[in-house]
């Protein structure tokens, strides 16, 4: 035991995602991370305040910066080629659970279940959605955001990700689509 946990952690700066996507500007693990934290906050905030619900919206945040830790082992896997069919698909998410095995490895054992619950969100279902709601729409950010630098490149997974995101019916992305998305076209002297 080397106690490593944190140490691997603060890795997740160095891992690059989209790669095999030429990027006007890379996105790293990390900011990715935040970005999903930050929003899976904010879609709780609004199933709490909208839809009567009641989400821990800071265990949605935490749960949505370390949504993806098991790629600073296996790094970031492109969605076309993860769930190009259900052996990949299964495959990786065996994958996935052996990295966040051995993360929590990484820790005294005394506070390993409770960062193995935030590695996976396998405790609470609701906030695991919300979560994989947030990761959609950071990822349709980061496509607006290379539309508007005039790369060509994302096109396809804009229109892909923007309906995946309808097609997964979560009241919370709904609204967080059709009233924050828009305010990320406009420049900062728009804001």
């Amino acid at each position: 035991m080397n106690n490593s946990f944190f140490a691997m952690v603060s890795r997740m700066k160095y891992i690059d995602r989209w790669a095999l996507m030429r990027n006007t500007e890379k996105e790293s693990l990390d900011s990715h991370s935040k970005e999903v934290a930050v929003i899976a906050h904010a879609l709780a905030v609004i199933g709490n305040k909208r839809f009567g619900k009641s989400y821990n919206a800071d265990r949605a945040a935490v749960l949505g910066l370390y949504h993806d830790a098991h790629e600073i082992i296996t790094g970031d896997m492109p969605t076309p080629v993860k769930y190009d069919n259900e052996v990949l698909t299964t495959a990786f998410k065996a994958v996935e659970e052996a990295a966040n095995e051995k993360l929590a490895s990484k820790l005294p054992e005394d506070l390993r279940d409770a960062f193995k619950a935030l590695l996976t969100g396998d405790d609470d279902e609701e906030l695991k959605l919300l979560v994989k709601a947030a990761d959609k729409l950071s990822a349709l950010i980061k496509c607006i955001d290379e539309r508007k630098a005039g790369n060509t490149e994302f096109k396809e997974a804009e229109e892909a990700t923007r309906q995946r995101i309808i097609d997964a019916d979560v009241p919370e992305a709904n609204v967080f689509l059709n009233e924050f998305i828009p305010a990320y076209e406009l420049t900062l002297d728009k804001l």
